[in-house]
């Protein structure tokens, strides 16, 4: 590996203090998020997060003959808060959807361009991954109540009348369902569901049930799944026989039911599954002529192919794309969100007979030059346990500078969410925001990601705060080691589960010089407490039950051991946060101020999981790299508004975001 190149073309310049044509407002600007591919005939339609509208999500309709259009009227946000995290919330027919409106959590109906109509009455109920029964005049989809706030909410899977909008719950008793999915011919449903503690990628059910012409199930009957196989996206052939994935063999599968006989189509050491944190993700579907279209990750890419189900032959489909997610199948043709190195998520439109693909919509419409892109590199390194771990390595990339002779660049170690997530190799500009500027970035896949088979996710189990830290740890230190960072700056950062990795490798180690945390956990105990349903039993598999291994929780809460902190801290909360309440950040911040250590706090209003307005996102980026700056010796080349930094000489003395 090596740090950027040195010629007589080049600007000398300090590292971090490089100007950048990829500056924050570039990023919010020009980028919008992608979301729920969804094919009807020949028309395509997706949802699209925009930060510029107070990150609003709308619904965005390509037609057959090339136009584009937004049909989500001003006052709607299409988003479901189901399982907190949503996903699920249009369902399509021709040209009449059926949605999630993100303020009153009601399913519209809307034909075409015409004005939305509430489907569902108000209260407190909210709705998602709705399929339609068009024979008996319907939607089925998952219903949460949110009624009786003396308890957690009741799940349940719901039939809703397009005549009336009446209600009548099909299904009940379990924790959580997801994936309700009716044969083509109406009269078999299908379905996912699981309880406590389990999280869906721990282990679920599939059942299946006749469905009779008035509408109600005939008796259950399971297909799949258990305690510790989890299921992934049941889904029916053009000639009725149910699909789905299994990770029974340890990797994401795919399988068959044929006749009364599961099958497995193509075992191999790859994933054909994700978590499913939210409801409604494919990766796979049938074209028009039965064949399997499907999508699947090896060694931290992404793969297109088709499967046929008969011989199990899997032939891969050439793209440059190294992600590939939320797959849909037409009779001739994919939709997908795609991203490679040099190319952000994109809704991209392949034809299975040419293989030729198109771009319909880019996440990011900023144009870089290549020369200030950085390449990410997959490497694997030595971890605790004489194992090894994954991760992506950006070094530091901009045409136009060059650091001093002998210098080497500040590394920061950049830690996905979930924790179940993983780190892909597609263009993400808030990566390349760090890199043109001169820092060399590396993006962990530490134990407990996913796409590397059930044992490396498993390596978490229990371990939360152990395993990721080390991993995080020894991924500095084998590129300290290799020449291609700066032992004296090295700087940890993460978001929400990332966060608290962040905290912990702060607090219980002494390797990194500063840490960004956005909206981490810091005490394990309030999480555990006051957490979500989706999540409330999820840290019994992360770290044990509690309270019956409190004292577990207590080792591993970075709140309890300011003391052993000896490294500066800037906090980024959004004070609607459900999932870590922002008393955590402010705990954080006492503490590391009264420890006098410098620390920064910025609050968010209004935001919640991840940041969604084009101010916020921005001033994040920006506070991050004045911090950085300040701490590490350089001055940035960009223009930012100073960050109040406590315990820190000649700091602002109020910030508030």
């Amino acid at each position: 590996m090596s740090t950027a190149p040195h010629n007589s073309q080049h600007t000398i310049a300090p590292y971090g203090a490089w100007l950048s044509p990829i500056t924050s407002a570039a990023i919010v600007a020009e980028s919008v998020g992608l979301d729920q591919p969804a094919i009807a005939g020949d028309t395509i339609y997706w949802i699209e997060g925009r930060a510029r509208e107070q990150g609003r999500s709308v619904i965005v309709r390509h037609a057959a003959d090339g136009s584009t259009a937004d049909l989500t009227a001003t006052g709607f946000n299409v988003r479901s808060r189901v399982h907190e995290y949503g996903g699920g919330a249009v369902c399509i027919d021709g040209d009449v959807l059926y949605f999630s409106n993100h303020a009153d959590q009601r399913l519209y109906r809307q034909q075409g361009d015409a004005a939305p109509q509430a489907l569902t009455a108000s209260g407190a109920m909210r709705f998602a991954d709705a399929v339609l029964d068009r024979a008996r005049d319907r939607l089925i989809a998952i219903r949460e109540d949110h009624g009786d706030t003396t308890r957690e909410a009741v799940n349940t899977l719901v039939a809703i009348s397009l005549a009336d909008g009446s209600e009548t719950v099909l299904l009940e008793g379990h924790d959580f369902y997801a994936s309700p999915r009716l044969s083509p011919d109406g009269s078999q449903l299908a379905w996912l569901n699981w309880d406590h503690p389990n999280m869906p990628w721990d282990g679920t059910d599939l059942w299946c049930a006749s469905v009779a012409l008035d509408g109600s199930l005939g008796t259950p009957r399971k297909i799949a799944g258990g305690i510790d196989d989890p299921i992934f996206q049941p889904a029916w052939s053009p000639s009725g026989e149910l699909h789905f994935v299994s990770e029974q063999s340890g990797w994401w599968n795919l399988y068959r039911l044929h006749g009364e006989t599961v099958q497995a189509l193509c075992p191999m050491a790859a994933e054909f599954g994700r978590p499913l944190w939210n409801v409604g993700i494919s990766t796979y579907g049938f074209d028009g002529s039965g064949r399997i279209v499907c999508s699947y990750v090896q060694d931290g890419d992404w793969q297109l192919a088709v499967l046929d189900p008969d011989s199990g032959v899997l032939t891969n489909i050439a793209t440059p794309f190294r992600k590939i997610s939320d797959l849909q199948v037409g009779p001739d043709f994919v939709v997908f969100i795609g991203g490679a190195p040099d190319e952000s998520d994109a809704i991209v439109r392949l034809d299975l007979q040419t293989g030729e693909h198109r771009i319909l919509k880019r996440a990011i419409s900023l144009d870089v030059d290549a020369g200030y892109l950085s390449v990410p590199r997959a490497i694997t390194f030595p971890t605790t346990g004489g194992r090894h771990a994954h991760a992506f390595y950006y070094a530091p990339a901009n045409r136009d500078y060059a650091a001093p002779a002998g210098r080497k660049p500040p590394l920061l170690v950049f830690n996905h969410g979930g924790p179940t997530s993983a780190a892909g190799a597609t263009l993400n500009l808030a990566i390349q925001f760090w890199t043109s500027r001169g820092f060399a970035v590396v993006d962990v896949n530490y134990g407990g990601s996913t796409g590397y088979g059930r044992a490396y996710r498993h390596r978490l189990n229990g371990n939360w705060g152990v395993v990721d830290v080390d991993d995080a740890l020894n991924a500095a230190r084998f590129l300290v080691a290799d020449g291609a960072a700066d032992e004296q700056q090295l700087a940890i950062r993460g978001g929400s589960a990332g966060g608290y990795t962040a905290l912990a490798a702060l607090t219980f180690h002494d390797l990194f010089k500063a840490g960004a945390s956005y909206y981490g956990v810091s005490d394990l105990e309030t999480l555990a407490r006051d957490c979500h349903k989706f999540e409330s039993r999820y840290l019994d598999s992360l770290v044990g039950p509690y309270p019956a291994r409190q004292d577990i929780y207590v080792a591993r809460s970075p709140i309890h051991f300011t003391d052993r902190l000896t490294s500066p801290l800037i906090l980024f909360q959004g004070m609607e946060h459900r999932v870590v309440p922002p008393a955590q950040a402010q705990l954080m911040f006492d503490a590391v101020r009264d420890k006098g250590l410098p620390v920064a706090y910025i609050r968010f209003e209004g935001e919640a999981h991840g940041f969604r307005r084009s101010e916020n996102i921005r001033r994040a980026l920006e506070a991050e790299l004045y911090f950085y700056g300040r701490l590490f010796g350089f001055v940035p080349a960009d223009e930012l508004m100073p960050v109040a930094i406590e315990n820190l000489p000649d700091s602002p003395s109020t910030e508030k975001g």
